[in-house]
């Protein structure tokens, strides 16, 4: 399964999902619909119960659904129960719920667009700059993070073509992020105060722009170097880094101060909503 992991909003509320290219098919995070459609302070228990007693009942949808590891509260990889749209529309008649019909057309408009950016991508730029706007990016930063995103498959892309797999992905980026940042990925995320939050989503501009390049010149390294195995990437994702790095050094020599920055976009973005009160005041 080629999965894409992705984080849906219904009325605010998040709900982890997953894609499968192969089966075009999401997969939603049962918990996650739990916690949308009742009032349960716990909606892990709520759901081991619900399933326990579907399961004493014979339900088939509870025996077919599988789990599937998706990023916990902790920022983890952890085991979920998921299911499919499916199945999810026939547990969702097992939960008393208000919202219960409103989820279920926000389950179908989610399958239907997925599957209208597949046959056109620019909805799915189109779509990210409609959420990061929601959220209260500005435009230039939201300009530099599709961009971003641009550069990270490129290289993911890169790093497949030279036989990476599983963790090593993750590994390779901690060894660009250490080489120009000076942190690793965990590191650098918790000088930000972040948990399960996404870093890039979370840089400042500079920050965004240092990153970018790094990455975009591993790949390009890696294009022209074509490395084999493990230690030959690792190498050339340092080498990508290190340009960052010098990038980085230059630019603080100029202003006198480092351009890693403690801030997250929660503190940002709460800034912004300060100053418009403030304004309004006036």
């Amino acid at each position: 399964m080629t999965q894409k992991q992705a984080i849906q909003l219904f009325e605010e509320r998040k709900v982890r999902t997953i894609w499968d290219d192969e089966t075009e098919t999401w997969y939603f995070a049962i918990v996650d619909v739990v916690a949308v459609l009742t009032k349960s302070t716990d909606a892990a228990a709520y759901w081991r119960k619900l399933k326990q007693r579907l399961k004493a009942e014979g339900n088939e949808t509870v025996t077919n659904c599988h789990a599937l590891k998706m990023p916990a509260s902790d920022g983890k990889m952890r085991l979920t129960d998921v299911a499919d749209t499916e199945q999810l529309f026939r547990l969702i008649q097992s939960i008393p719920s208000p919202k219960a019909e409103p989820f279920k057309r926000w389950m179908a408009q989610v399958a239907s667009d997925r599957l209208d950016q597949m046959q056109d991508p620019e909805l799915s730029i189109r779509q990210a700059m409609t959420d990061y706007k929601r959220l209260g990016y500005s435009d230039n930063w939201i300009n530099q993070r599709l961009k971003s995103m641009e550069v990270r498959k490129e290289l993911t892309d890169e790093w497949q073509r030279r036989g990476v797999e599983g963790q090593q992905y993750a590994t390779l980026t901690d060894i660009i992020t250490m080489e120009w940042a000076g942190r690793t990925t965990k590191a650098y995320k918790q000088y930000k105060g972040l948990k399960k939050e996404n870093l890039r989503d979370n840089m400042t501009n500079i920050e965004l722009a240092l990153n970018t390049l790094a990455e975009a010149a591993a790949t390009e390294i890696s294009k022209q170097q074509r490395p084999k195995g493990f230690q030959q990437n690792a190498r050339v994702a340092k080498s990508g880094g290190s340009v960052a790095k010098a990038a980085r050094n230059q630019l603080e020599s100029q202003l006198g101060h480092s351009v890693i920055s403690p801030i997250n976009a929660k503190q940002v973005l709460a800034g912004k909503e300060t100053t418009q009160i403030e304004e309004e005041k006036k």
